[in-house]
């Protein structure tokens, strides 16, 4: 029977693949992802590229594939269920049966470089959500806050400076987690707040 796999690749390198991912892709006749993903792949099978603006449209592309009979993969960066594709799949799929590969999430590896129990931190993703004034209670409720802010990290600092929030309360980015150029700065919320980061990152706020 066909089926549609929704797949987690981790937060970027080969190192953080799992086997059950490996093995997934290998069962597959379609790959979907979008190029970062699909470049940790070697297989000789279609591969498509993600249309990053008409997301949906390639998510109906990839259900209808599988209602063909084909085993489709779809690849997601780090968690599928966390800030990512699983969501709305599910809200487009009407008969598909799916199955989802869990992945490590660049929220659980920030935790782990920054040595956090990420069992008693805030997680908080605000991909295309936009900066919301809901954080404010976040930021104040004594828990160290691990963020995927919507693209820029000195954005989400300025915006927590200019409503209130201490400018010298300690904060961290990591940035490109797993990759070769992987950086992580750790300061204030004001530094974090003059500096330029890459949109693949995460601000923590203690």
């Amino acid at each position: 029977m066909s089926k549609l796999y929704i797949v987690g690749i981790g937060p970027g390198s080969k190192d953080y693949l799992t086997s059950a991912a490996l093995n997934v892709v290998g069962l597959a006749d379609i790959i979907f992802g979008s190029k970062r993903a699909l470049d940790l792949f070697e297989t000789k099978v279609q591969k498509i590229e993600l249309d990053t603006k008409n997301m949906i449209k390639s998510f109906k592309d990839a259900l209808g594939e599988a209602g063909n009979g084909k085993n489709v993969v779809i690849l997601s960066t780090g968690d599928p269920g966390f800030s990512g594709i699983l969501k709305p799949i599910l809200k487009l799929n009407k008969d598909i049966e799916i199955e989802v590969i869990p992945g490590i999430s660049s929220v659980q590896l920030c935790a782990a470089k920054l040595k956090i129990p990420w069992d008693e931190a805030n997680i908080v993703t605000m991909h295309g959500k936009g900066i919301s004034e809901d954080i404010l209670d976040t930021i104040n409720n004594e828990k160290p806050s691990i963020i995927l802010p919507n693209f820029k990290p000195r954005e989400l600092a300025q915006f927590l400076i200019e409503n209130g929030i201490d400018r010298n309360k300690k904060a961290a980015v990591c940035e490109k987690l797993s990759y070769e150029d992987e950086r992580i700065i750790e300061g204030s919320l004001e530094d974090i707040a003059e500096m330029e980061f890459n949109y693949m990152s995460v601000i923590v706020i203690y």
